[in-house]
């Protein structure tokens, strides 16, 4: 099933191990932060392992290219990018979620934006509700809590450094155009350290 088990995949690969011996590496120096906020993911597979549909869920506090909510959606149909401001909601498209693990070997189209407010509740100890543009997401029951950072994250072939903290989700579910989308999530990893394609990521920062 390619990178579902766990957050963005790079999570799901990460250790105790290796994520300590990130936080040793020393802070590279010209990098500085270029988004500050959380960005749930959700993804969608059929009983073949195929994927059926990634939704990337964004509540930028601040960033480069400007505040605000929105939705990356992949489906094999195309790309949907929902936002306010366009020229936030397309960077977070091209800039992020074409290049996450999650999306690996999929074919990546240019994304068609569809100008809506997109409305996140976010709650480490209960899940997440994210509407707007058609696109409705819920996840629940979290499994877990905990931090992670690296300073080696790839994005188009560059090194980036990301910080968050990681809540995999045992339920979840997408509408779009107000029908369910097909597939389940996938959970596996351990009692201890659980790990699903249902997940929230916040308090996250990128640095470049």
């Amino acid at each position: 099933m390619g990178t579902a088990l766990g957050a963005m995949g790079f999570l799901a690969a990460a250790t105790p191990a290796a994520a300590a011996a990130d936080a040793l590496v020393d802070d590279p120096a010209p990098r500085k932060p270029i988004l500050v906020g959380a960005n749930p993911g959700l993804q969608l597979f059929d009983g073949a392992g195929s994927c059926t549909a990634y939704v990337s869920t964004w509540q930028v506090e601040w960033s480069t290219h400007g505040a605000g909510n929105a939705f990356v959606l992949w489906r094999p149909d195309g790309v949907r990018a929902v936002g306010e401001d366009p020229h936030l909601t397309l960077w977070l498209a091209e800039h992020f979620v074409r290049h996450f693990p999650e999306l690996d070997g999929l074919p990546w189209s240019a994304p068609r934006f569809h100008r809506s407010a997109v409305q996140v509740r976010l709650d480490l100890a209960s899940g997440l509700r994210a509407w707007g543009g058609g696109i409705d997401v819920s996840m629940a029951e979290v499994l877990d809590r905990r931090a992670f950072a690296t300073d080696r994250f790839p994005l188009a072939g560059v090194d980036h450094s990301l910080s968050l903290v990681f809540g995999p989700c045992g339920r979840a579910r997408a509408r779009v155009d107000g029908r369910v989308q097909p597939g389940g999530i996938s959970r596996g990893g351990t009692p201890n350290r659980p790990s699903s394609s249902a997940f929230l990521a916040a308090a996250e920062v990128w640095r470049a």
